[in-house]
């Protein structure tokens, strides 16, 4: 999904690890194992990663080295 420009997907098999996917690096795509998680642990991470926001701050200079290099990579 990441190959995708603008898409920046996170495989999350904890609520911690969605919150800090939007926290820290924008991400705006979810990954779920099918076989990693029960269904109550998936709804949790879903929930937590819809919930979450990004933090911008000092994580905003990451997403602009990744756009950078989609643009480089479209060219």
């Amino acid at each position: 999904a990441n190959k995708v420009p603008g898409i920046r997907a996170a495989m999350c098999l904890t609520e911690t690890q969605a919150r800090l996917a939007r926290l820290h690096n924008d991400a705006n795509a979810l990954c779920l194992g099918a076989r990693l998680q029960g269904v109550d642990l998936a709804l949790a991470v879903v929930d937590a990663f819809i919930e979450g926001a990004f933090a911008g701050g000092r994580h905003s200079g990451r997403l602009a080295k990744i756009a950078a290099a989609e643009q480089e990579r479209s060219r």
